[in-house]
């Protein structure tokens, strides 16, 4: 094979690391003064319509939960407030004011979707450099460079006014994975089209992971490039999709980063499905509304974003952060933080939730979701360090605390469950009631089983399955229609099943969020591995070492509710817990034979042009592979 060179000539770019200490503004930025971009495709946005669209969002949850901490304080006000009453209320209140939240947030973006869609800007965009960045490390070289493939070839077959090239940045630790890796990207530059760009680095050693991949590259090439479009090894884009970011972000002078929506698609086990039904039918409603109060301001998500190279450069260099949580001195979670700086500096962050065509794939069993998930809680933890960094606005600061407290909730709610289930039934009441009067050491609560009780205890589960059925209703505005979902008996049946499932993982998922908590703060999270694509395959053993905390307190939960001293409120969560192993072994069951019987989304039934493309692509690159000699490969 032709011995060709795998990266071009250098064009370095400074990208200084940024100081939370201090403030910053870029001087390159335009000026942001009374104006804001078009952020969610339904034409010019003023500050005060975006104002307005945050107002609609938080003000109803801050009200509905007003409402609900009042009507709960008569519960507890008879013989005064314990300290553990008045925490008990915060906590309630404060879970309550998020599932509020996310309601209104719906309700907002069900009314964006009702608007008819303009064209982002007027008039030919400006010519732009493009390159598309695909950090990988030890993943399946055919695999990454089949959707690498596809993507450009969609890119060349569509032109435009744009250049587009591919750089596949390798931080591969493995030699042999390596030398596939550059045997690949040969065989694949043979067969692109002539003029496709496609360039190859590997790093010889892994400084700063993803974070510092991605900074070699701006240090290195970034000058030559006037935006770099960051994906995943498991991220796949539509030509037209690509063509849109780079619209978008050509046509806004101000913007610095453009996030797309990325749908899932791949997925193939129970758990997958179920993550992939409720990205497609409710997701687009929740990014909707979500788009509308970020306005300017919104966040990243570390793939399937198109940057402005100079700006990112300029104000997005990532310092080492003492951490309180793990010991870790890089920023995990870069791509919150990154958001933030970029706003800091004067850049607008916008979110497109209505570009079609951006796909990931997802966990395919639960214990690779929990893997995934624990290094998530690692990072998020960490952006309580950044809470008062100097500059950030004040948006920035919600994205990061909210990323935070998605994680802390978790443990603090099972020791609610505990208390819960230890304290016991009073004499003459229900088993509701929390505490004995002969207890003095304990407050007398109050008969959870009146009407007036078990009413909230409904209007809290009503408000928790309302952003769904409002998403549902939402459908037809998002340009489906349930024939494309298998008709509407195949729908409701996944739609059923799909909330069944969720309510039977969520006391799973929230103990190991709780682990997840633990391991970061004690320093037990040691950072990135690779992902498994195609799910893990996992003995009993496993399943039984990974869920023994759950196992054990469902089968407590159950003894205390036979026994007649546990509240028969806990009787769901008591069921998940102690089915946790034989959950998790459910969740990477394939749905072949059920293919598009059982949470199928539209893609599933109707599967996009480019998904066809890049699983034929892939099996191609890996045949020719099969009769290529690799050979070893230091890297570059």
């Amino acid at each position: 094979m032709t011995n060709f060179s795998l990266t071009p000539p250098e064009q370095p770019l400074a990208m200084p690391e940024q100081n939370f200490g201090a403030y910053f503004q870029d001087q390159a930025c335009p000026a942001l003064a009374d104006r804001i971009p078009t952020s969610v495709q339904t034409g010019e946005a003023t500050q005060g319509q975006v104002a307005l669209w945050r107002v609609l969002a938080f003000s109803p949850a801050m009200a509905a939960t007003g409402l609900l901490t009042w009507g709960m304080k008569d519960w507890f006000a008879a013989d005064g407030f314990s300290i553990l009453e008045i925490a008990l209320l915060v906590l309630i209140s404060f879970n309550f004011f998020w599932i509020c939240f996310s309601v209104s947030t719906v309700l907002l973006g069900l009314w964006g979707l009702s608007q008819r869609p303009r064209a982002l800007g007027r008039g030919r965009p400006q010519r732009m450099k493009v390159a598309l960045l695909m950090p990988i490390y030890n993943e399946v070289p055919w695999y990454v460079l089949g959707n690498a493939q596809s993507m450009l070839e969609e890119l060349h077959a569509r032109g435009g006014v744009h250049d587009y090239a591919m750089f596949i940045l390798s931080d591969t630790r493995d030699d042999a994975i390596a030398a596939q890796e550059r045997a690949s990207v040969e065989a694949l530059r043979a067969m692109l089209p002539a003029g496709t760009q496609l360039y190859y680095r590997r790093r010889e050693d892994n400084a700063g992971r993803k974070v510092g991949n991605i900074a070699d590259w701006v240090r290195r090439w970034g000058a030559g490039w006037d935006a770099m479009l960051v994906l995943d090894a498991d991220s796949l884009m539509t030509g037209r999709a690509i063509a849109h970011l780079a619209d978008a972000l050509a046509r806004d002078p101000g913007a610095g980063l453009i996030q797309s929506y990325p749908q899932l698609i791949g997925a193939q086990s129970v758990f997958g499905r179920m993550q992939q039904f409720a990205n497609g039918v409710y997701g687009l409603a929740l990014a909707e509304g979500l788009a509308r109060w970020a306005g300017h301001e919104g966040n990243y998500w570390g793939h399937n974003a198109i940057i402005r190279t100079r700006a990112f450069a300029a104000c997005a260099g990532l310092p080492p952060l003492r951490s309180v949580f793990g010991g870790e001195k890089l920023i995990m979670s870069h791509d919150f933080v990154e958001a933030g700086l970029l706003r800091r500096a004067g850049w607008s962050v916008q979110f497109l939730p209505r570009i079609r065509g951006s796909y990931e794939e997802t966990p395919q069993t639960l214990i690779d979701h929990v893997l995934r998930d624990r290094r998530w809680c690692q990072g998020n933890l960490q952006h309580l360090n950044l809470l008062n960094a100097k500059g950030f606005r004040a948006l920035s600061r919600f994205h990061l605390l909210h990323g935070a407290i998605g994680y802390l909730m978790a443990p603090v709610w099972f020791a609610l469950l505990v208390i819960w289930a230890l304290i016991g039934r009073g004499e003459e009441a229900s088993v509701l009631t929390y505490f004995s009067e002969t207890n003095p050491l304990m407050p007398s609560w109050p008969d959870m089983s009146e009407p007036r009780h078990v009413l909230v205890i409904l209007l809290i589960y009503a408000m928790l399955l309302a952003p769904k059925l409002l998403a549902v209703v939402a459908l037809p505005m998002t340009g489906s229609r349930f024939s494309e979902y298998g008709g509407a008996g195949r729908f409701t049946l996944s739609l059923f099943v799909e909330i069944l499932l969720a309510i039977l993982y969520a006391p799973i998922l929230m103990v190991q969020q709780m682990i997840a908590v633990l391991r970061t703060t004690f320093g037990l999270q040691k950072g990135w591995s690779p992902q498994a694509r195609d799910g893990g395959r996992y003995s009993w053993r496993t399943l039984i070492t990974c869920h023994a905390l759950e196992t054990v307190s469902g089968i407590a939960l159950w003894s205390g509710i036979l026994a007649g001293v546990v509240s028969v409120w806990l009787l769901p969560i008591a069921l998940s817990l102690v089915l946790a192993v034989p959950l998790s072994a459910l969740s990477g069951v394939p749905l072949q034979r059920f293919a598009k019987a059982l949470l199928a989304t539209r893609e599933v039934h109707k599967e996009p042009r480019i998904t066809r493309i890049a699983r034929a692509r892939r099996n191609r690159l890996r045949m020719a592979l099969e009769t290529v000699p690799t050979h070893r490969t230091a890297a570059e």
